[in-house]
């Protein structure tokens, strides 16, 4: 028993002893995945390798022509095919190789294809940033990858690549392939290969005669031809120049001596003075190369031989270049030379881009494009996208929302305030009527209500991004550093439009390689915002257009809505930018002027006077009446979610019209559904009628006595109105007492009277009470003779004095003198100019004035008077005239008679009833708001 007990313990202890250490465990361990992944690695390369292309010779020569399509699928520009001409390696000046490959591949004629210890050094780069931050690609390599792969960064390419490098350097001398790469690269200006870049940018047709300068240049251009373009950024030619000419001297090709000579060379006095041909739709293009570069890795519209598919429409494209040039036929008249202006066209239902037009008299060279490159502040047409937009979404903000438009608003913390661009403030308003009139300090208080980083929210949502990440008081009236290009603006505006849906705005919706692969391009659409907001935003913005500060872009019969914008400078008059965004359900566009600098080099403001900061709005109303004219262009469709409800003007918080609300004081305004108000004002409730209404005729007066009855203590007015015979009812008189005079009414009519009660305090109003009389005929009344009638000689003034009395009906006096006659007013009138000697017969007749009397003649009663011939003959005048007689009224002399002066006699009225005393009625009227 023990010894068998032994013998187990023993065995035990033996096994014990047999047992593997743990860390030989996972030192094994580790080994074997190692190994597994290494033989997966190999398999895996292995089938890349067994997949990559065949070397085609005839794809090594040159380049593939890339081919873009417009919306119909036709050809419309073509990159690659021309511009190209080839030259053989003992062509290559020295100069011009040693400068190649210090800047590509200082180890080409050692290296077998690939430079392992660029592979290394490329590793450990990739390793710390990324993969694809540095690249290891020898001259070898990119002449493969330009002629049989794609540009994107992926591993599997990346093993194709060095492997089929290794094929080409076995089939292929060094020589042949520096002549290879150096006929494939693309050099910008439309250049293909070093020879057609040596003539386009140098005027050299033998290489030989480059220089240095000339050659590091051409080095250093297929890295970024366009940033590097000479005709276009000398100054980061310059740049890259000496960075070519630093390598050149790291790798011994050249001394330091030399070196410093050539970067003391003036670019532009290199270059020749004829720039290349344009290229159709630049400004376009320019984005299309944009996208393709960005969304698709690695990928070259030059040299690839790409088949890209684009959203442009020739028809909109041109028309908008052709507004963008000098030419007579150009209906936009612009001030000068230095303005520039950009405008965007794009598909409101998809976003696609149908036109850019990237600046004034474009030459097609890659100069700036103003559409999609220059940002500037945008101005009011932030306000529906930082302000109204985000205040209806989050806080379902009506369009009658009230906003107190009482003062500049000052900034909190600082000196600074807004204010209105008008600089009035007008009190309690409408969000619609603020933003059609685009005044400032509602914007901000909207801002405020809504909250920062809702509006920030927003915004960003709709392809805003704000500077620093941060956004300020001053973006709700686009005034701070963030700024935006046509086309970022127009993107935004759009989603207004496509109820709430916003994609990016994008030029290409594929693009196809020539070995059949086919990327797709086209954006999927989200929601910025709910269709409620896009809804009743539109509808603000087409009272822009209507009765707003965009009057000048508004076209009859066209759906359209859209919001201006203009910018300022500190301490400047004028604005350096003018805006206008606006749209339909089938286009959106976006239009910009500006770009004008002062003599330092700064931004200045655009010349007043002119309108010339409302050409943006005729480019805006321009295009879209051409584009639209074809088409149908349906109206925006108003969702479930949105109420039209009627609103009491001025109620705060909004309420339903009474039935005693004036219709003037009624509007209608969106609201979200469920917000709509529910309460109705009483600010209306019409007051009691008045009581007792009679009116009876005063013969004796001819007039209507009118009185009535209401209540003592009411702080109210009474409006009479007054209608004859079935006539238009015709408002007499206001006044605070219960009764009232009617003069001066015409005999034998029925007149209707009618007093209203109106409150003192709002205005409102009691219904009618009306109460009708008869005017008694007025009989004929027979005219009396005057009495009294005398005439007497006045010696000292030289006057024959003529006085009478009257008393009868109200008459007129013909008086007769030696048999001139003369009709007045007065009873009584001075003869002038009385002769001696002569005897003076006098009449005077009564004539009717009023009523039926009006016209009657009465009796005629006569006197005489004669002036003795003893009175002495007055003095004869200076200027040699007859003398003595005064002269009347009328300017005739001799015996002219002329009445005394009137000392109660009315100035005479005109037709409205204003007095001509020489002194005018102020009249006054004010806006509300």
């Amino acid at each position: 028993m023990v010894n068998n007990s032994q013998s187990r313990t023993a065995r035990r202890k033996q096994k014990k002893t047999k047992k593997k250490p743990l860390w030989k465990k996972i030192l094994l361990s580790i080994i074997i995945i190692f190994i597994i992944m290494g033989l997966g690695a190999g398999a895996t390369a292995a089938y890349w390798v067994a997949t990559a292309p065949d070397l085609n010779e005839s794809k090594l020569s040159d380049s593939l022509a890339s081919k873009f399509l417009d919306i119909d699928g036709k050809s419309f520009a073509v990159m690659g095919e021309k511009n190209r001409t080839k030259i053989n390696y003992d062509d290559l000046p020295q100069v011009l190789i040693d400068a190649v490959t210090a800047t590509e591949d200082a180890r080409f004629f050692e290296h077998s294809g690939i430079d392992l210890r660029r592979i290394g050094g490329a590793v450990i780069a990739n390793i710390k940033n990324g993969f694809g931050s540095e690249g290891a690609s020898t001259i070898t390599q990119q002449v493969v990858e330009k002629s049989f792969l794609s540009a994107e960064k992926k591993i599997s390419l990346k093993v194709q690549e060095q492997w089929l490098a290794l094929q080409l350097e076995r089939d292929y001398s060094k020589e042949e392939i520096m002549e290879m790469y150096l006929n494939k690269i693309f050099y910008g200006s439309n250049a293909y290969g070093v020879a057609t870049a040596a003539e386009t940018y140098f005027g050299k047709e033998d290489l030989n005669e480059l220089t240095l300068p000339e050659a590091a240049i051409l080095a250093g251009l297929p890295q970024r031809p366009t940033a590097y373009n000479p005709f276009e950024n000398p100054k980061l030619t310059k740049e890259r120049m000496n960075t070519v000419l630093d390598l050149m001297v790291r790798h011994d090709k050249i001394s330091e001596k030399e070196a410093e000579e050539a970067r003391n060379v003036d670019i532009p006095s290199l270059l020749v003075e004829d720039k290349p041909e344009t290229t159709p739709y630049e400004g376009f293009l320019q984005q299309v190369e944009k996208e393709v570069k960005e969304k698709v890795d690695g990928a070259d519209i030059y040299t690839d031989g790409l088949t890209i598919h684009t959203t442009i429409d020739q028809d909109v494209q041109k028309h908008v270049e052709s507004l963008l040039t000098d030419s007579d036929s150009n209906p936009i008249q612009y001030p000068d030379d230095e303005m520039q202006a950009a405008m965007t066209v794009l598909d409101t239902k998809t976003g696609a881009i149908r036109a850019i037009g990237g600046r004034r008299n474009s030459e097609g060279k890659r100069e700036l494009n103003y559409a999609i490159q220059n940002k500037t502040q945008p101005g009011s047409t932030f306000k529906p996208i930082v302000a109204y937009g985000p205040a209806i979404e989050y806080n379902k903000m009506s369009t009658y929302h009230q906003i107190n438009d009482d003062k500049p608003y000052e900034i909190g913390g600082t000196d600074s305030v807004i204010g209105n661009w008008n600089g009035q403030y007008a009190g309690w308003m409408t969000a619609r009527h603020a933003l059609k009139q685009s005044l400032n300090v509602p914007a901000v208080k909207v801002l405020e209500e809504v909250g920062y980083e809702k509006a920030k929210e927003f915004a960003e949502g709709l392809g805003i991004k704000f500077k620093d990440d941060k956004i300020l008081v001053g973006d709700a009236i686009g005034g701070t550093g963030t700024e935006v290009t046509p086309l970022q603006l127009a993107g935004a505006f759009r989603a207004f439009g496509n109820e709430g849906l916003y994609n990016e705005p994008y030029s290409v919706t594929k693009v196809e390689f020539p070995d059949g692969k086919t990327v797709e391009l086209t954006p999927q659409a989200e929601p910025a915002m709910s269709d409620y907001t896009a809804y009743m935003m539109t509808d603000m913005m087409k009272t822009v257009l209507t009765e707003g500060t965009g009057k000048n872009a508004n076209i009859p019969g066209l759906p359209v809505a859209g919001k201006t914008g203009t910018t300022n400078l500190k301490d400047r008059e004028g604005s350096p930018d003018a805006w206008f965004s606006g749209y339909t359900t089938n286009y959106t566009i976006s239009a910009w002027v500006g770009g004008y600098e002062d003599e330092g080099g700064g931004r200045d403001v655009i010349p007043p006077g002119n309108g010339n900061t409302q050409i943006p709005l005729q480019m805006f109303k321009n295009t879209m009446t051409e584009i639209s004219k074809d088409i149908e262009t349906k109206d925006f469709v108003k969702p479930d979610k949105v109420i039209e409800a009627e609103v009491e003007k001025g109620s705060n918080p909004p309420a339903k019209p009474s039935e005693h609300t004036p219709s003037n004081k009624i509007i209608t305004e969106l609201f979200v559904k469920g917000t709509e108000p529910k309460e109705t004002s009483e600010k209306f409730d019409q007051l009691d009628p008045v009581s007792g209404l009679t009116a009876s005729f005063n013969e004796e007066k001819s007039a209507i006595d009118v009185s009535w009855e209401y209540d003592a203590d009411a702080d109210v007015s009474f409006e009479v109105s007054a209608q004859v015979d079935g006539g238009e009812m015709q408002a007499l008189s206001t006044t605070e007492d219960t009764s009232m005079e009617i003069s001066a009414v015409e005999p034998n009519k029925e007149y209707t009277i009618q007093v209203v009660v109106v409150s003192n305090e709002d205005d409102s109003k009691s219904e009618p009470k009306t109460t009708t009389v008869a005017t008694g005929e007025e009989e004929l009344e027979e005219l009396p003779e005057v009495t009294g009638l005398t005439a007497t000689y006045n010696e000292t003034n030289k006057l024959i004095d003529v006085s009478w009395n009257y008393n009868g009906p109200p008459a007129t006096f013909e008086v007769s003198v030696n048999g001139e006659t003369q009709t007045v007013q007065s009873n009584g009138l001075e003869i002038s100019g009385a002769t001696p000697g002569e005897t003076y017969n006098i009449s005077v007749t009564p004539i009717g004035k009023k009523g039926k009397n009006e016209g009657v003649r009465g009796p005629t009663q006569q006197t005489s008077v004669t002036i003795s011939a003893e009175q002495e003959e007055p003095p004869a005048d200076d200027d040699g005239g007859d003398g003595g007689a005064d002269t009347g009224d009328n300017g005739q002399d001799n015996g002219e008679a002329r009445p005394p002066e009137e000392e109660n006699e009315e100035p005479p009225s005109d037709e409205n009833g204003q007095t001509d005393d020489g002194s005018d009625e102020e009249q006054g009227a004010s806006d509300e708001s």
